[in-house]
């Protein structure tokens, strides 16, 4: 080999060594920049952590949007420094000029936090107070829950059971009564829609054969059923007496006479002079002056009262009052029961 063939060869191996050197110094201080915050582009994006999602998801969302330069430099950095750290549900406003450290305070403290907590619906919660209690635990606004409940044409194309509401001006809160009562997980800052989404979810589970069977058998629509046994819901202390109670209101809609159920003013008072409701729906739900049922369901009954409603025993029973003590007394005739409010004091 000659020395100029020697010579070209070093020179070679120099200038390839001066541009190794080169690119890892060039690399090392564009990692290094990006670790800091420095010199970084004007991006700006908006994560959003939903339930399934950990270090993988998040950090490839952050090499996609540019908020890192590289998510495997992000994991192995997160892997040394923060490897147990929990990703809470919510909404992160990130810059591509914030540093590691930085990102990671912000996912430990999101600008929206839609953290999963548990709510109880209790049985018998009208939706009313189903909003105050979203609201108290931060869920939704309750203004904008009711707003929801106002008009079941809405989900109607997604649940089949809501044809059922009658298309009437004298109706409250058209999805009352279709909430099902239970206890939820749902995150903080969630949509009022999707949280009803979520509670009619449930309902349609809970539909049985026996309650299609009950509509069928009595000419009732799913509508009316639930709008019955929010009655019961409402006058019974636990499903033995919300049976007889079920009996006594079946005997009289089949014979034509008013349920005359002292439930039903509180819960028109309410409509009216609470939420807006004209003296038109007032007189609708208020079962000393309507005709039959009420315009619609009072509450939200649990599946427990729904099917002592459905399965209500064969009396005679048209009358029913609870004494001082709580325990129900039921009567045929009018006679009979003035007889027993004697014999049982009750107020």
């Amino acid at each position: 080999m000659t020395k100029k063939s020697k010579l070209a060869i070093i020179l070679i191996v120099v200038v390839a060594a001066a541009a190794a050197g080169v690119f890892g110094f060039t690399a090392y201080n564009k990692i290094n920049n990006d670790i800091n915050g420095k010199n970084q582009p004007d991006i700006q994006k908006t994560l959003v952590i939903s339930g399934n999602d950990y270090q993988y998801e998040v950090s490839q969302w952050l090499g996609r949007t540019g908020i890192v330069e590289s998510a495997s430099v992000w994991s192995a950095w997160m892997d040394k420094h923060y490897p147990d750290l929990v990703y809470i549900n919510g909404e992160y406003n990130m810059r591509a000029d914030m540093s590691y450290e930085e990102i990671v305070d912000k996912l430990n403290n999101p600008d929206i936090s839609h953290k999963i907590v548990k709510v109880c619906i209790p049985e018998g919660t009208n939706v009313m107070e189903i909003s105050e209690i979203l609201e108290e635990n931060g869920i939704c606004k309750a203004d904008d829950f009711l707003n929801e409940c106002r008009e079941a044409e809405k989900y109607t194309n997604s649940y089949d059971f809501l044809s059922s509401v009658p298309d009437t001006d004298i109706i409250g809160f058209e999805l009352e009564g279709f909430l099902f009562p239970a206890t939820y997980d749902i995150g903080l800052n969630t949509e009022a829609e999707k949280v009803v989404c979520q509670m009619l979810d449930a309902f349609e589970e809970h539909i049985t054969d026996d309650m299609t069977a009950f509509c069928n058998e009595q000419n009732m629509t799913l509508f009316e059923l639930i709008t019955l046994a929010s009655v019961v819901q409402e006058e019974a202390f636990g499903v033995d007496s919300a049976k007889n109670i079920a009996s006594v209101f079946m005997n009289r809609l089949e014979r034509g006479i008013k349920l005359q159920s002292d439930v039903t003013y509180f819960y028109a008072r309410d409509l009216r002079d609470s939420y807006g409701f004209s003296q038109e729906v007032y007189d609708a739900y208020y079962t000393y002056r309507c005709e039959g049922l009420p315009a619609g369901p009072l509450t939200n009954s649990g599946a427990d009262i729904i099917e002592a409603t459905v399965n209500y025993p064969k009396t005679e029973y048209l009358y029913f009052f609870s004494d001082l003590q709580k325990e129900f007394h039921f009567a045929k005739t009018g006679d009979e029961f003035l007889a027993l409010q004697k014999q049982y004091p009750w107020q």
